[in-house]
């Protein structure tokens, strides 16, 4: 019975509620929470959280000061001591699950401190006691553009040793690709050897990363409270880890259906490729986005794959399958819920085992990662399924699938010009290999969708570390071959309707002048009117010697070199296999010939100007 029904007296608020919410709110709250068993207080503190998600964020990172006082005079409060969180994304979700963690450790009356990789102070590494990395990989097992800096440290010869510090690694990335998780792997490993002991062991996620991210930082929770022994009050056990509600309006949890207004081919006859300019409307959805946004869809697999699944496992596609609490038909579960197209490291070892293929087996042991990265960069999930027979039931294909993940484009508008629109470049994939045809799940449900009719579950993705700089008088160079380009055509557009001084320089590269210069009618009246000041373009097949922006890039180095060291900003976005590093190597070389550097200090230049945040790339 709680002390509001029983008429009995109240007991007065500990010091650090009084802190922050009075003596009167503070009993009450105290009245409010006594007598609730736990899931009754796991529901309130979701409510609440809800009730948080819809009002501002405070902008201060630790508590405010009255409260940190108030804890640490509680008897048995949190020590001094902080837990540090650093993170290191290149779309975002591991900043997502930092904050998260962040904000449950604050709850319970404990001092944390959260960075971004590219912020941390490396130089306080050796003093630190209670660490957490949240850490993505990207490509061939690289770190994050904003966590170069911070791994370098760590991995190098000059990183402290650490025979005090507890730690705790949480890796994200993707099966798809062979090195799954790398970057994780390699800082758990490094810490460790530099004598430091973990806090709990490492864990990795994959594209779905809530299951396994979810019960890891619950772990990583309760590891920090006993390590700091904090404070045993009520209040500190209210807000759980997990169950935080998802907030107010349309998200990528509740996508907005979005009308699709445009779908234009913009690559001419006889092109290779087929890119296209697709427009949506977000009227009525309250989306907002600024420029260097995602624009994320949830797509539908195509009917096409979906049936090639189905005749070739010869199962039935109404044959109801239940998972995570839901039934479904097997067709729905393919068309909508599941990943089909991109083939990964789970998956491939359930169909080796089932399948009994020593082939496959051998390309899942160490020796077999060249095979193994060969494969998967060459077969869809249904060129496997073809090439080696397994007994797949309906129930345990469902169950081994992926869960299908929004892909993300990048916006190629400003809402300043476009208002609630947002406009994409897409290049569709649809091409043949053994002797069939295939898709990309999303270009090929956005190619498929008719302008006016059909709608499309899209939500936006914030990129905050691929933004136009402040300063309007800054210059800005854009390195963009292919639909790389997107971001830019908002960039320029951005600029026109703010008035910025500074100059804008393009690089863009296709393969044909003819059929695929991309916006080429926008570039020539953006340099007309002086909203593009200089548009260098390479086209690779034109000419018997290919030709890619980073040649263009070295043609004009001295000019370029001149631009950075005027202090312009440097963007570059699109593939991250092979564009990204041409270009950082004609980047090397000019600063190195026009610098008068060595190649090594050349190096480190660019690097000054990545924590410097003018040289900002968004490559996948």
């Amino acid at each position: 019975m709680s002390a509001s029904s029983s008429g009995g007296a109240s007991r007065p608020a500990p010091s650090f509620v009084t802190a922050l919410l009075g003596e009167e709110k503070g009993s009450q709250l105290l009245k409010l929470v006594e007598g609730l068993d736990a899931p009754s207080l796991h529901w309130l503190s979701g409510y609440a959280a809800g009730l948080a998600a819809g009002r501002p964020a405070s902008a201060a990172v630790a508590p405010p000061a009255a409260v940190t006082a108030a804890v640490s005079a509680v008897p048995g409060a949190a020590p001094a001591v902080p837990f540090t969180i650093v993170y290191g994304t290149q779309t975002g979700n591991s900043k997502l699950l930092a904050e998260r963690l962040k904000r449950h450790v604050e709850s319970a009356g404990m001092t944390t401190r959260l960075f971004r990789a590219s912020d941390y102070p490396v130089r306080e590494l050796g003093k630190e006691r209670l660490l957490c990395v949240v850490i993505s990989t990207q490509g061939d097992g690289d770190p994050p553009d904003d966590s170069r800096g911070f791994c370098e440290h760590v991995l190098g010869k000059r990183a402290p040793r650490l025979e005090g510090l507890r730690f705790a690694v949480l890796g994200l990335g993707d099966s798809s690709y062979p090195k799954f998780c790398e970057v994780g792997r390699q800082l758990d490993t490094r810490l460790a050897e530099l004598g430091g002991t973990r806090l709990l062991e490492r864990a990795e996620c994959d594209v779905d990363f809530e299951p396994v991210a979810a019960g890891w930082l619950d772990q990583a929770f309760a590891r920090a409270r006993e390590a700091l022994e904090p404070q045993a009050a009520p209040i500190a056990a209210v807000v759980p880890l997990r169950g935080t509600a998802v907030p107010a309006g349309f998200s990528k949890e509740a996508p907005f259906p979005a009308e699709l207004m445009v779908n234009q081919r913009i690559t001419g006859r006889g092109a290779l490729k087929d890119v296209r300019h697709v427009e949506v409307s977000l009227e009525g959805s309250g989306l907002e986005y600024a420029p260097g946004d995602a624009l994320g869809v949830w797509p539908h697999n195509p009917p096409e794959l979906v049936d090639a699944f189905l005749s070739e496992l010869k199962l039935d596609g109404g044959t109801e399958v239940a998972r995570d609490g839901r039934t479904l038909p097997l067709a729905r579960w393919l068309s909508e819920e599941l990943e089909l197209t991109k083939l990964n490291r789970p998956f491939l070892e359930r169909h080796a085992k089932l399948a009994g293929s020593t082939e496959l087996q051998r390309l899942l042991e160490p020796g077999g990662a060249e095979g193994f990265r060969a494969l998967l960069a060459s077969h869809q999930v249904i060129d496997l399924l073809r090439a080696h027979k397994a007994p797949w039931g309906a129930g345990e294909l469902v169950q081994a699938l992926r869960k299908l993940a929004p892909r993300l484009y990048s916006i190629a508008s400003s809402q300043k010009r476009v208002g609630n629109e947002a406009h994409l470049t897409v290049s569709v994939v649809d091409y043949t290999a053994f002797g069939t045809r295939h898709f990309g799940s999303a270009s090929y449900h956005l190619a498929t969708r008719a302008a006016g009719t059909d709608k499309v579950r899209v939500f936006i993705e914030p990129n905050e570390r691929f933004r136009l700089p402040e300063d309007g008088d800054r210059d800005v160079l854009m390195i963009g071959p292919g639909t790389g380009v997107a971001p830019f055509r908002a960039f320029v557009q951005e600029r026109a309707e703010v008035g910025a001084k500074g100059r804008n320089w393009l690089f863009f590269g296709e393969q044909h002048f003819k059929s695929q210069f991309l916006y080429q009618v926008e570039w020539q009246e953006a340099l007309k009117k002086k909203t593009l000041h200089r548009l260098s373009p390479a086209f690779s097949r034109d000419s018997a010697q290919k030709v890619y922006v980073q040649h263009r890039l070295r043609e004009a180095g001295k000019d370029v070199y001149a631009w950075l060291e005027g202090g312009a900003a440097l963007y570059v976005c699109g593939d991250a296999q092979r564009m990204a590093p041409d270009v950082h190597a004609a980047l090397v070389d000019i600063v190195s010939e026009h610098g008068g550097r060595s190649r090594e200090d050349a190096d480190a230049w660019l690097q000054g100007l990545r924590e410097q945040r003018r040289y900002l790339r968004d490559v996948y």
